[in-house]
């Protein structure tokens, strides 16, 4: 062999050593190799582009009750395969994700529990944690890992068209581990909602329930409740409105239906944020009547100081 054949040679195993390693650097930067989506929504949908698209899941399933929705999902460049039932679709997941509305994530849980993978990491998405984190933990810890998840992100316009890749983006995420949830295990969802570029907060399921009924469940309900008294009104003054009422009630076109079920879920908690903000209206209230303009004027400039000292802006849900 002469020098010209021994370097074609060595050229081709170079190319071959490089196609090797890099086929070997996208196998270790996938974390999942099976996800699986339940409910592909806004949220949903906005997961499985986001994790496909920084490689994060080498293949994705979904499965949603309705069969016009798997239909869609089919024709999704995201979606790789549609199951015709929950359990079919997690069977060989090792990673699954419920994004439903909470009032059916504990029977969901129920349902999918005995066609688990073993070691499975199990999450959702919803809005409240403490009564789905117990319901994981009643149903999947014999079998697969749940660690409660809620990601501050969302939009008033809900469904799989509205989905896109920088939903996530900046938001925040909640995650809800317990003691017994294995440190290795907490540490992947962890790394997972990070790589989507998101702020995780890692808190009790309890106490998670308690700060959103005041940052996210509180503030829907004024929206909503604003808007239902101006509906009380003459239906013409919405044709005036400024950017203002726009700004205050964007939230308020919300699914109804899903609101329900997260102030039913979290009830207790919402109620003492509703207290607590009659407290605050009542002595805005009881300034105004007195006449006590200063007052008046240094319960706004709190006001003005917390907005201000918000984070950069992100999607709220």
């Amino acid at each position: 062999m002469d020098l010209v054949e021994e370097a074609d040679v060595l050229s081709q195993q170079i190319s071959l050593f490089s196609f090797a390693l890099h086929e070997y650097s996208e196998l270790c930067r996938v974390m999942f190799q099976q996800m699986c989506i339940i409910g592909p929504g806004l949220l949903g949908a906005s997961l499985a582009i986001a994790a496909k698209q920084q490689g994060l899941a080498a293949s994705v399933c979904a499965w949603s009750r309705r069969p016009e929705t798997r239909e869609k999902c089919l024709r999704q460049a995201w979606c790789d395969q549609v199951a015709d039932t929950a359990a079919e679709a997690v069977a060989g997941a090792d990673f699954v994700v419920l994004c439903t509305p909470v009032a059916t994530i504990p029977g969901l849980l129920e349902a999918i529990a005995p066609a688990l993978r073993k070691g499975a990491l199990v999450t959702d998405v919803g809005s409240t944690k403490a009564i789905i984190v117990k319901s994981g933990q009643a149903h999947l810890s014999k079998n697969a890992h749940f660690i409660g998840a809620h990601p501050m992100a969302g939009s008033e316009q809900g469904g799989m068209e509205h989905a896109r890749s920088n939903l996530f983006t900046g938001a925040t995420c909640f995650v809800t581990p317990l003691p017994e949830n294995p440190p290795e295990v907490v540490e992947k969802l962890v790394k997972f909602w990070e790589a989507l570029n998101m702020r995780v907060v890692s808190i009790d399921p309890e106490m998670h329930d308690q700060v959103v009924a005041h940052i996210s469940h509180l503030p829907h309900l004024l929206a909503s409740s604003l808007c239902a008294y101006l509906a009380t009104k003459d239906g013409s003054w919405g044709n005036y409105a400024g950017g203002g009422l726009r700004d205050t009630t964007r939230i308020a076109s919300g699914d109804a239906a899903l609101w329900r079920d997260i102030l039913t879920e979290n009830r207790a908690q919402v109620l003492g944020a509703i207290e607590g903000f009659e407290a605050t209206l009542s002595t805005l209230k009881a300034r105004l009547s007195a006449a006590d303009d200063e007052s008046v004027k240094a319960l706004l400039a709190e006001g003005k100081t917390f907005r201000d000292q918000l984070p950069s802006p992100a999607s709220d849900t």
